[in-house]
């Protein structure tokens, strides 16, 4: 060991000396930190260099403020969603534009296509959905999780494989007989509302009714749904979960998890989240311990629940706990709201269209086998019905955007679009853009007839997106819609209220803002389907 008296003497110099070290170390970290700022403030404005140059080539929906962007339009004049939308409607009817740029502050932008030639890019891939902060679809991963709407690459893909049973030509065919259940107590419900001789609104049956159908097929859930209306609680939940999840990508400063979750709006939303998990995780559950050691092959039919237990893919494994919930609440959250938009605004566009109705009625009437009930054999013989609610969608586009984002710099346009762009796919105004449909506000369903649409591109009507990522459920959705239709037409004439006004609502699905008034007038009992 050193001896006493000699480390005393070198103390001094060893103390100076340990100094000079914490010195140079706490220099060489702040070179470091300050060096590391530096790079990513670089790769920022690399990186943003790239998408300025595309997005000052790109027509914006508004004027655009050096620092703010479009940011003003967002404080001062696009209040709810649907002024968004009618904002850049406006500006696609004036400028014929397929493509737009909006602007939340200069430093972000969010890219737009309206046209099918801009679409078709981006639907024919299957690019993910924009998930990042500010970004429409992040509000909703608290709620649907991992599931199909939202995941991505080889789980998308893995997913998707072992959901496409769940829709195959025999397990839809089995669900005639639950829409119809379904819709017996439905019709039932407007005839006693008729009864009184008054308007009835009819948008909020029609959730309950197809919400009632999705618990059904989906669950074999049954609960008296359509009795119980807003008082049950599931009902309730699902409906204010949307609204949450919509109001907040309208409001920047919300756009941060930690600012969201603070808030009121945040406190109630974790609440509700809660209550609907808990909800799925109940069903599941005891389907699980009622399924046992059964085998699918012991059972006529299997509802969606029991597919999404039973599947496997190519190595044997199954979907964990977390997937199965994601995607049963995903199936009940898109499966129920965007079929009665289209249901909603089908019945509506009857009364509308009084002519339109009657021909409807008419090849139902020649379909009639003095029955109360709709068949399969009934669906594949309608004709018109499938023109007409073809020319609905297109007017009242169920779910009216969507979202992408580049994996991968894409050219569109003569603009390069660089990897990591926001796309927002704006069905609603392809659907009325005026280089595709030049009369798009005149209901007009023969221009569904295959030798007037041959001409036009079959991405010019995507209702149900299109591509790889569209939508699974589509045909159980259109037969829900056809069955609906027929059983309310057979039993009603339909005739808008006219004290009421009725105004176009799009947000994450087209609803009516104030509901649909109609007077229900009752037909010939004796008419049927077969």
């Amino acid at each position: 060991m050193w001896p006493k008296s000699a480390i005393n003497k070198m103390w001094p110099l060893l103390a100076v000396d340990g100094m000079w070290s914490s010195v140079s170390l706490g220099s060489f970290c702040g070179t470091l930190v300050l060096g590391l700022i530096l790079w990513k403030l670089a790769w920022f404005f690399y990186r943003y260099s790239y998408f300025y140059r595309a997005a000052i080539r790109t027509q914006t929906i508004g004027p655009v403020h050096p620092v703010m962007g479009n940011l003003n339009l967002f404080l001062f004049q696009i209040k709810e969603i649907p002024d968004y939308f009618e904002l850049i409607q406006n500006k696609v009817q004036k400028t014929r534009t397929r493509t737009y740029v909006t602007w939340i502050t200069s430093l972000n932008h969010y890219f737009g296509v309206c046209h099918p030639e801009t679409a078709k890019l981006l639907l024919k891939s299957s690019e993910p959905k924009p998930k990042g902060v500010g970004q429409g679809y992040r509000s909703f991963i608290p709620w649907l999780g991992d599931g199909l709407l939202l995941s991505e690459g080889a789980k998308w893909e893995r997913n998707r494989k072992l959901l496409t049973p769940a829709f195959h030509f025999d397990i839809l065919k089995s669900y005639v007989t639950t829409y119809n259940e379904v819709a017996d107590i439905l019709v039932d419900k407007l005839a006693q509302a008729a009864k009184a001789e008054k308007s009835i609104e009819i948008y909020e049956p029609v959730r309950l009714a197809t919400l009632d159908t999705m618990l059904r097929c989906s669950l074999s859930y049954e609960d008296n749904v359509q009795q119980k209306g807003d008082t049950h609680p599931y009902v309730r939940a699902v409906g204010r979960l949307t609204q949450l999840c919509l109001e907040r990508t309208v409001k920047p400063w919300l756009f941060l998890d930690w600012m969201f979750l603070l808030s009121p709006q945040g406190r109630e939303f974790s609440r509700l989240i809660n209550h609907v998990h808990t909800f799925a995780d109940t069903i599941i559950e005891e389907r699980r311990s009622e399924m046992g050691n059964e085998s699918p092959t012991t059972k006529k039919r299997l509802d969606f629940l029991e597919i999404l237990l039973y599947s496997r893919d190519d190595q044997g494994r199954g979907l964990s706990d977390s997937d199965i919930r994601a995607e049963v609440d995903t199936f009940l959250f898109e499966g129920h709201d965007t079929t009665a938009s289209a249901i909603t605004w089908a019945l509506y566009c009857c009364a509308k269209y009084p002519e339109e109705q009657e021909k409807i009625y008419n090849e139902l009437t020649s379909l009639s086998d003095n029955t109360n009930c709709m068949s399969w054999e009934s669906m594949k013989n309608f004709h018109y019905m499938n023109l007409f609610l073809k020319e609905t969608m297109r007017m009242y586009s169920p779910v009216p955007m969507i979202g992408r984002r580049l994996t991968k710099p894409v050219q569109m346009d003569g603009v390069l679009y660089p990897k990591d762009s926001v796309f927002e796919i704006n069905i609603s105004a392809m659907h009325h853009h005026p280089d595709i449909f030049p009369d798009h506000m005149e209901f007009r369903p023969e221009r569904f007839l295959d030798t007037n649409g041959k001409d036009n591109d079959p991405y010019s009507f995507v209702p149900f997106s299109a591509g790889p990522r569209n939508c699974i459920g589509q045909n159980f959705a259109m037969n829900e819609q056809r069955v609906f239709i027929a059983r309310i037409i057979q039993r009603f004439r339909i005739r808008l209220d006219p004290e009421h006004e009725t105004k176009v609502f799009p947000e994450a699905v087209t609803r009516p803002q104030f509901g649909v008034k109609v007077i229900l007038e009752e037909r010939d009992p004796a008419s049927g389907f077969r």
